[in-house]
């Protein structure tokens, strides 16, 4: 499994969340939503990682998912991009 953001995300990430160099940033499940999986959705937060699963930096950055929310993903990879008309995060899973 892997985390791809394309650059508008890491635009957004600083932008909106006022993420800098030396932050973490967690995708975590949360119940309710829709998602990958029924009756959970995917939250974003910033947080270090204590067991991290999977993990990708940029600009000293680091953006995660812990192993206890893999499970989620089943397998999946997950995308993070920025949806232009509601200016928030878009998630896909390949």
């Amino acid at each position: 499994m892997e985390i791809k953001i394309s650059t508008d995300a890491f635009d957004w990430f600083h932008n909106e969340m006022e993420v800098s160099a030396g932050e973490s940033v967690r995708f975590f499940v949360r119940y309710g939503g829709s998602g990958l999986q029924p009756g959970f959705s995917l939250g974003v937060t910033k947080d270090q990682p204590h067991e991290a699963a999977v993990e990708v930096e940029e600009d000293q950055v680091k953006y995660f998912i812990e192993q206890s929310d893999l499970w989620y993903f089943d397998g999946h990879d997950l995308s993070v991009s920025v949806n232009d008309e509601l200016d928030e995060l878009d998630y896909s899973y390949e």
